[in-house]
């Protein structure tokens, strides 16, 4: 099985500000903005707030309700509306799949997407950025590979008819799009939660960044240091971006890539960690709910 560390949501770049962190700890991501795009933000309840509302307040206006939005990974099921026979999905091309392809990513693989977040407060009705609150990088999502579709348009069923990458006539280079098994099993451990969804709340478990630090500094646990016979994590070769500690490794993990896969074969300890991952943190997708 392969683990691939999965930048999405607002960043600097695309969308201009953090997603948040709600005042009850709810993580709300942001998708990216998306011009022309069918669905839009005011069309999307993540956690029970409407994204119109949030884009518009923590952008002040930069983003408007009616902005087209990036629905993409798009794992939560309340988010949207959804025909019968939903399952979470995730699109990807141009040179970031090419990374995708170039590691054989296919069925078992877990995707962790991860993002750029901090903490918000109601301040007179609109929600803002809370003074001095950290700016983190904090999984909030997961999809675990079933089918890959590589002809996303053709191939898609009628329930994906509405995800972005599933349109025709999308010109995007090696369009893939990847759909959700129906539960997460990590080994021989089928976990009691579906295989596709989002961290619902915020804790210390799913924060990458170091405290204190600036939000690309990573504290890890030092098994994923990387040694001889272990490459490291994608994009993540360089020795000096590794500092080990008695229990931990911090990483200074590189600002651009959005797609950092390991080997979970030479990585062993990586499944008991992402059986931990899953049994303490708060999801949306419990299997059968």
């Amino acid at each position: 099985m392969k683990l691939i560390f999965s930048r999405k949501a607002f960043d600097s770049a695309a969308g201009g500000c953090a997603s948040p962190i709600m005042p009850d700890g709810r993580l709300v991501p942001l998708p990216i903005p998306y011009r022309g795009a069918a669905i839009h933000y005011e069309d999307i309840t993540i956690g029970g707030h409407n994204l119109g509302r949030l884009v518009s307040d923590l952008t002040r206006g930069g983003h408007q309700p009616h902005s087209g939005a990036h629905l993409d990974p798009d794992l939560d099921p309340g988010a949207y509306r959804r025909a019968d026979g939903w399952r979470p999905l995730f699109g990807q091309a141009d040179a970031a799949q090419v990374v995708l392809d170039r590691h054989g990513i296919g069925a078992g693989d877990v995707f962790l997407f991860f993002g750029w977040f901090r903490r918000v407060a109601d301040r007179g009705g609109a929600f803002r950025f809370v003074s001095g609150a950290p700016d983190l990088h904090v999984l909030w999502g997961w999809l675990q590979v079933d089918a890959v579709l590589k002809r996303p348009a053709a191939q898609a069923p009628a329930w994906a008819a509405y995800h972005s990458h599933c349109a025709p006539g999308v010109s995007w280079a090696h369009n893939t799009v990847y759909v959700a098994t129906e539960s997460l099993q990590i080994g021989l451990d089928r976990m009691p939660v579906r295989g596709g969804g989002v961290f619902q709340q915020y804790n210390r478990g799913l924060q990458l960044t170091k405290p204190g630090a600036t939000r690309s500094v990573w504290s890890l646990p030092r098994w994923f240091a990387p040694s001889a016979g272990r490459r490291a994590l994608g994009y993540h070769d360089d020795p000096d971006r590794w500092s080990l500690g008695p229990d931990r490794v911090e990483l200074q993990a590189v600002s651009r890539g959005q797609e950092f896969v390991l080997d979970t074969a030479a990585y062993p300890e990586s499944m008991q960690w992402l059986r931990e991952l899953f049994s303490v943190s708060n999801t949306s997708s419990t299997s059968g709910g």
